[in-house]
C-alpha cells in the first residue's frame, strides 16, 4: 500500500524545509541556527519539525547531524565551531508552532520562517496528502512527493 511519513503535515514547513537545503548549500560559509517555538504543554525538545530541519541543512551540507547538531549553549563555550548546526527549543503560552532557521554571516543574514496560527494548518495538510495519496503505487512517500517539490 502506499504511505506517507512526515514529521509534520503543514504544506508551508515541506517548502521551507526545501529552501533551507538551496540556501544551505548556496550559503557554505554561514553559520545556521535553528529556533523553534511552541505552547508550554509540548513534551519534546527539539520539535521533529525542527529536527527535520536540521537534517535538510547537514544533507544540503554533506554533514552528519549527529556530529554537528547541539541543543543548548552556557557558560564559557569557545567560539561557535565552523559546522556547528544549532537546534534551540522555546515553550510558552498557546503558540502553535514557530520554526526559524537562519543563515548569518559577518555584515548579513537571512532568516526563513514558517509559523502555524492554527492546529487546522495539518488537518488541511493531512487531507490533501491523503487525497494524493489515493492515486499512489505502493511505495513510502514523503510530504514533499505530495507537493512535487
Amino acid at each position: 500500500m502506499p504511505i506517507l511519513y512526515a514529521t509534520n503535515m503543514s504544506l508551508g514547513v515541506a517548502l521551507l524545509n526545501n529552501l533551507v537545503a538551496i540556501a544551505s548549500k548556496a550559503l557554505k560559509n554561514f553559520d545556521i541556527e535553528i529556533v523553534e517555538m511552541h505552547h508550554r504543554n509540548k513534551r519534546d525538545a527539539p520539535s521533529g519539525t525542527a529536527l527535520t530541519l536540521a537534517q535538510s541543512v547537514a544533507k544540503a551540507r554533506d554533514l552528519n547531524l549527529d556530529n554537528v547538531r547541539i541543543s543548548g549553549r552556557e557558560g564559557n563555550i569557545g567560539a561557535r565551531t565552523r559546522d556547528e548546526i544549532s537546534v534551540m527549543s522555546l515553550r510558552g503560552g498557546d503558540i502553535v508552532g514557530k520554526h526559524t532557521v537562519g543563515f548569518y554571516n559577518d555584515g548579513e543574514f537571512i532568516e526563513l520562517n514558517h509559523t502555524a496560527t492554527s492546529r487546522d494548518t495539518f488537518a488541511s495538510g493531512a487531507i490533501r496528502a491523503g487525497e494524493w495519496l489515493h492515486n499512489q503505487a505502493n511505495g513510502l512517500y514523503d510530504i514533499k512527493d505530495c507537493l512535487e517539490i
